[in-house]
């Protein structure tokens, strides 16, 4: 889940206004930040000013596009009058409610505090799915937290760290949503034992080749609070079938 700040900034002329985002995705002890500009140029030099319906129709995807861009962000609602009056403000070169310097710490601390929820919310779900999971038949729980149910079992050899295996497997959040899947791009996977997570790590070398497991891996287990992508939210549970198919 990436930490979003925003700022709003015009040139003295109003030949460019731009709309600036800041994304930070906590990795490991660093943060890094990204940034992304929407810039928006005086409407007569790319529209023509008397095509009504097309400006209408750009201002409308505009919409959309920032407002699913804030719905990813964790942003489930908005005062919609201030919001749009921050925007007015802008294009109009109206004197700002907020000044700059305090709408940045403003918007910073909202991220960070929206940012500490989403994990904590994320952490709790886990740990309530792996506690309920482990009471049902056939699901083994290890000391490290990492779950797993036998599906097939296998009678060939079981890899050590240093082994490279080939995989399928399926991977889906604890509600059911689909993040990777070798099985439905219909080819297997071929990577090193060690180079990929922790919760794999230690389930592969427990696997006999020919085997297939669901693993239940617990977030620190798995990307912790870094989080991958954008299905993948820090403090994730993750779900797999993993079909151990040969050591290459």
């Amino acid at each position: 889940m990436a930490i979003c700040r925003s700022s709003i900034a015009c040139d003295e002329t109003p030949s460019l206004c731009k709309i600036s985002f800041l994304l930070a995705k906590k990795q490991r002890e660093d943060v890094v930040y990204t940034e992304y500009v929407i810039t928006f140029a005086p409407l007569d030099l790319h529209i023509e000013k008397d095509n009504e319906k097309k400006m209408e129709n750009v201002s409308y995807a505009l919409g959309l596009s920032i407002g699913n861009n804030f719905r990813a962000s964790g942003i489930k609602e908005l005062k919609m009058d201030d919001f749009l009056k921050g925007l007015k403000d802008v294009f109009s070169e109206a004197e700002p409610a907020i000044g700059y310097d305090e709408a940045k710490q403003i918007l910073h601390d909202f991220f960070m505090k929206l940012q500490a929820e989403r994990l904590e919310i994320n952490k709790q779900a886990g740990a309530e799915f792996l506690r309920i999971n482990k009471e049902k038949a056939g699901v083994v729980t290890l000391p490290s937290g990492l779950q797993y149910e036998v599906l097939k079992t296998g009678d060939g050899t079981k890899p050590k760290a240093s082994d490279k295996v080939k995989c399928h497997y399926h991977g889906t959040l604890i509600n059911g949503t689909v993040f990777d899947s070798s099985v439905q791009r219909g080819e297997p996977a071929t990577f090193g034992v060690s180079q990929v997570i922790p919760g794999w790590v230690e389930a592969l070398q427990l696997m006999n080749v020919g085997s297939k497991w669901r693993l239940f891996i617990p977030s620190e287990l798995a990307y912790g609070e870094r989080g991958a992508g954008e299905t993948i939210e820090p403090n994730s549970t993750l779900v797999f079938e993993v079909e151990l198919l040969d050591i290459v």
